[in-house]
């Protein structure tokens, strides 16, 4: 199932002041400790949401390259996504005895600002296929971001290019994933939005 589309950005508050623009509202997400990133959210309906991240100007430089490439980033992108799993070391077990490898799963937490901690493990592929692969997450008990994510906007679709969608099909149904996938040059994202001012697209 859909938890969230990351959509990663070299200035955050540039980023949510366009989006918000275009009619995606968004609230404040948290810091990411230690990694150098903060983020908001946009809810999209269900439990999915949409998290625009990037790098956090109160947190010092992290030890190491900031997550989804924000540091290489020239312009904000589509990056990911990720499905939602009720037990993560079982979705894992799965990918790998139908020959896919889905990560190790780790730890990872941030503080809402209202003080809530948020605690969730997620699993990152080695490679995923120019953000075609999504990662895999699992929240246990923790309140679900999409809860208090800014409202207003919903996803009317998700789909993907690539360059061999046969073989990322294969790979998408050893994780339970499903995305409509069609055949083009390089890899990419897209997401269509609907919002008050309209239909966004994302890429």
């Amino acid at each position: 199932m859909l938890d969230h589309l990351v959509y990663a950005t070299p200035e955050l508050d540039r980023t949510v002041e366009e989006l918000a623009g275009r009619g995606i509202a968004l609230s404040p997400g948290g810091p990411h400790p230690g990694l150098g990133t903060r983020n908001h959210l946009a809810a999209l309906g269900g439990s999915a949401f949409l998290e625009v991240i990037g790098p956090d100007p109160e947190q010092p430089d992290p030890a190491t390259p900031r997550p989804f490439g924000v540091d290489e980033l020239t312009a904000p992108r589509l990056v990911t996504w990720a499905i939602q799993v009720p037990d993560l070391d079982t979705a894992l077990d799965r990918a790998r005895a139908l020959g896919h490898e889905p990560g190790d799963a780790v730890p990872m937490s941030r503080r809402r600002p209202d003080g809530v901690l948020l605690a969730w493990r997620l699993a990152f592929p080695p490679d995923n296929e120019g953000g075609l692969v999504p990662f895999v997450i699992g929240w246990g008990d923790t309140p679900h971001p999409s809860r208090t994510a800014a409202p207003g906007t919903s996803l009317l679709s998700l789909r993907g290019e690539h360059p061999d969608p046969q073989r990322l099909g294969r790979v998408l149904a050893a994780l339970g994933a499903e995305l409509e996938v069609t055949e083009a040059a390089e890899p990419a994202l897209v997401a269509e939005l609907a919002t008050a001012s309209g239909t966004v697209v994302l890429r």
